[in-house]
């Protein structure tokens, strides 16, 4: 497959150029101090005294997939994976790529949901970390291929000050120097951004390399408790798992029968 990183990244930036123009980043960020008084919960938090560390992700569409699940609902499928076990919520909110809407993590906060919730996009500007805070989102998703580092270093600064954790995604060992930012959460992604293939080796792979006592979640290809309880003895407590609980009709259950297998696998080793 061709490489699309550089695609989704420069209709990002044009994206971005065009929401400047129909509301400037000054009144953004007005509109966005209102809503600080409103605290977050904290998804390292939240992973890190979990049991089973999942990363339940509202995702429709990709670009390697196409349509996974055209006609899920937010308030639907976001509820029911707060009931089923998740420990924290991942959703996309590119529209372009991935069918995604920031007003998705905001019908979810409608909905009463409560879990620390992830904004999933490709951030590169600053105004999609004033976009993330105000529609309700935890942790923001930060990604190494895309970002330099002292562009990192900035984003996740401003970050902080708005009250958002940052997952810093890293997917191969070229990218870990990012490590030494110190992010709240280290991600390791096991699909290749280039070419989207998924090689969850590559969680076992990097592990070692990152800081010992580090959130670590390791994202994409996961699909089953067995590699999830490996991912745990390698040092990982986040879990971000979208495609494997979307491509069923009904993704709150799919999560609850995973959430099941973890209990009885955790139970039988003890």
């Amino acid at each position: 497959m061709r490489d699309i990183l550089e695609e989704i990244v420069a209709n990002k930036r044009e994206e971005i150029a065009q929401f400047h123009q129909l509301l400037p980043i000054t009144t953004l960020a007005t509109l966005t101090e209102k809503m600080l008084h409103i605290t977050v919960p904290s998804m390292r938090r939240a992973l890190m005294e979990s049991t089973t560390g999942i990363i339940a992700e509202f995702k429709r569409r990709s670009p390697s997939r196409g349509w996974i699940h055209r006609d899920a609902r937010v308030s639907e499928v976001v509820p029911a994976y707060e009931q089923s076990g998740a420990s924290a919520v991942s959703i996309l909110t590119d529209r372009n790529y991935f069918g995604g809407y920031d007003e998705h993590i905001q019908q979810a906060r409608f909905m009463g949901v409560s879990l620390p919730i992830l904004y999933k996009n490709f951030v590169v500007d600053e105004y999609q970390l004033f976009q993330a805070r105000y529609c309700g989102a935890s942790a923001v998703l930060l990604i190494a291929s895309v970002l330099t580092i002292d562009e990192c270093r900035r984003l996740m600064s401003l970050a902080h000050q708005l009250g958002l954790e940052v997952l810093l995604e890293m997917h191969a060992e070229s990218e870990l120097d990012y490590a030494a930012l110190e992010p709240d959460m280290y991600g390791i992604n096991n699909r290749h951004l280039g070419t989207f293939t998924t090689d969850v080796d590559t969680s076992f792979h990097l592990a070692e390399r990152l800081p010992h006592d580090a959130c670590k979640v390791s994202e994409s290809g996961i699909s089953s408790p067995d590699v999830i309880a490996r991912l745990r003895e390698s040092g990982y407590r986040g879990f971000l798992i979208g495609e494997t609980f979307m491509r069923e009709p009904s993704p709150g259950d799919a999560l609850a029968r995973m959430v099941g297998q973890l209990n009885n696998l955790s139970n039988n080793n003890h």
